[in-house]
């Protein structure tokens, strides 16, 4: 039977002076020896900090050390950065997802650029005017470049703090993240706040993980009310459960001889700015086939009649899972569309300088190998039901 955890939880009485100065000492001599040698730590530009930041949103760690080291040769200071092709940064962002992270860095840098001479700004204000810099990015850039007392909060840290005050808030909840802020902010040291911010990020990806912790290893076992009361298992408290929706799609691959067929996502659109092949979501009303001269009508004005299956592939986006069915079609024709900022006919072998989404270059790069191979496909799919082909 689980434990009832107690609601008088109270951030202002959860550390004397004394014991915050020694809670303090003891996170920082933990993350000075057990701290990953990750690039961002090496340096204090605010520039190269706020980059590491944006791409560690919602990314894991290993995936995002190649993309900054690439990205800071390329743009190595905000200038370049203001001055590059928005094209360019999302092709470098390629495979990162959550595209508006790179659109908003490349508009927070020309207004950089433009309203502070190109140098970083070290207020708050002037940081909250600039787009995609929230609390915790502002606080994280500013206490680990010039150690301004600031709190931060993150996934890792709201899991840490959760268990240290042994909260029973649901931590996704306006009043559980607001003791939290709280709390981050009451435990901050006097100095070395970059480092001791780290710290506790690096506790709660390396030792206070979210199953199984490994609490015999962690420095701040003696102060964690949570392992005091057998609470640990049963901490941070999420009452709002994820819902995956199911959802089918058919994607149109039109070729032309050795072009494809290739759309730019409008602006205001989930992946703006990048390109990709035509698709939508299937009309169970209709028919495969329907279903593919629909779709390829509707974003192309194009009437393809005859399709090869290529494959499939499932991808997660935010609380949908979906399943993409993709199909080849040979075509001929003016292409237009209501739908795409810009239409344009690629060679194959200038296809990969074009900036996808990560689906898309899985269903563009099978349908490259395919159109490169030119396997013997002797019966195409026409008027009949498809026989999806994996």
């Amino acid at each position: 039977m689980a434990k009832k955890i107690s609601s008088n939880v109270n951030a202002s009485a959860f550390l004397s002076p004394s014991v915050k100065k020694i809670f303090a000492q003891v996170l920082l001599s933990w993350f000075d020896q057990k701290k990953r040698n990750l690039p961002w730590r090496n340096t204090k530009n605010p520039y190269a900090i706020w980059i590491s930041e944006v791409m560690l949103q919602q990314t894991q760690v290993a995936t995002v050390i190649p993309y900054f080291e690439r990205f800071l040769v390329r743009f190595p200071d905000v200038l370049s950065l203001a001055v590059a092709d928005e094209q360019e940064v999302l092709k470098l962002w390629q495979g990162l997802g959550y595209y508006r992270r790179a659109r908003h860095l490349h508009q927070a840098a020309k207004l950089i650029a433009s309203n502070f001479n190109g140098i970083f700004p070290t207020s708050l204000d002037n940081l909250a005017s600039l787009p995609g810099l929230g609390r915790y990015t502002i606080n994280a850039v500013l206490s680990q470049a010039f150690d301004y007392k600031l709190p931060i909060l993150e996934a890792n840290t709201k899991r840490v703090l959760a268990r240290l005050f042994a909260s029973k808030l649901d931590v996704d909840s306006s009043l559980g993240n607001k003791f939290l802020w709280d709390a981050a902010e009451e435990i901050l040291p006097e100095k070395d706040v970059g480092a001791f911010n780290q710290g506790m990020m690096e506790l709660g990806s390396l030792v206070c993980v979210p199953v199984n912790p490994h609490c015999q290893v962690c420095p701040l076992e003696t102060f964690c009310k949570a392992k005091r009361m057998g609470l640990v298992s049963e901490l941070p408290i999420r009452k709002k459960k994820l819902v995956i929706t199911e959802v089918d799609e058919f994607a149109v691959i039109l070729e032309n001889k050795g072009k494809l067929l290739l759309g730019k996502r409008p602006i205001k659109q989930r992946w703006a700015g990048l390109w990709e092949v035509p698709h939508d979501v299937s009309n169970p009303d209709k028919t495969e086939i329907e279903n593919l001269e629909a779709i390829a009508y509707k974003y192309t004005s194009l009437k393809p009649k005859s399709f090869f299956p290529l494959g499939l592939i499932t991808h997660p986006v935010t609380r949908y899972r979906i399943k993409v069915r993709f199909f080849l079609a040979k075509v001929s024709g003016i292409p237009r569309s209501d739908f795409y900022e810009e239409l344009a006919w690629v060679p194959l072998s200038e296809v990969e300088q074009y900036p996808k989404s990560s689906p898309q270059t899985k269903i563009i790069a099978m349908a490259l190998e395919f159109l490169s191979n030119k396997p013997a496909v002797a019966n195409p799919i026409k008027k009949r039901n498809i026989i999806e082909k994996i």
